[in-house]
């Protein structure tokens, strides 16, 4: 089995609805959700001119590879009704492999750790909150360094 780490994310609709179905979905498809962090009202990434977001961290045990579970994701997006017209543009929901176990991956299916995850409080923060002493393989830092490093000034409030 392999530990990953997931962040959802929603602006459309009901976002807690949204995010419950998402994680529904990927205990159905994706392997064993073991905890999940709260709900936390983020700033949007990107344009600015859309709703605030809903996200929320996963920790799932999966016997799934990477690519595997990447497309399973993909289709938990496409059946929620994710449409892919602009680039960081509002989403019913979105789903992203933040770490995979303690693998490095780059191919054109997957990248983890995620690119990104580093910049971004409104993953760092979820994630602290359920796996804080995770080491990041490609840094060594631990979530709660990374968090305590990041730049993103991007609101990040949990959400009631």
């Amino acid at each position: 089995m392999n530990r990953v780490y997931l962040l959802t994310g929603s602006n459309l609709g009901d976002r807690v609805e949204n995010l419950n179905k998402a994680a529904q979905l990927i205990t159905e498809k994706g392997g064993l959700l073991i905890t999940r962090s709260k709900f936390y009202q983020t700033s949007p990434w990107g344009p600015l001119d859309q709703p605030d977001y809903l996200n929320q961290a996963l920790a799932v045990d999966t016997s799934l590879q990477a690519a595997a579970l990447m497309e399973q994701l993909l289709e938990i997006e496409e059946k929620m009704g994710r449409i892919r017209s602009i680039k960081y543009g509002p989403r019913v929901i979105d789903i992203d492999i933040l770490f995979f176990g303690e693998q490095l991956i780059q191919n054109p299916m997957v990248q983890v750790p995620h690119p990104e995850v580093h910049n971004r409080r409104f993953a760092l923060t979820p994630l602290a909150e359920i796996a804080g002493t995770f080491i990041d393989p490609l840094t060594g830092n631990t979530i709660s360094q990374l968090l305590s490093d990041c730049k993103d000034q991007g609101t990040v409030l949990q959400f009631n």
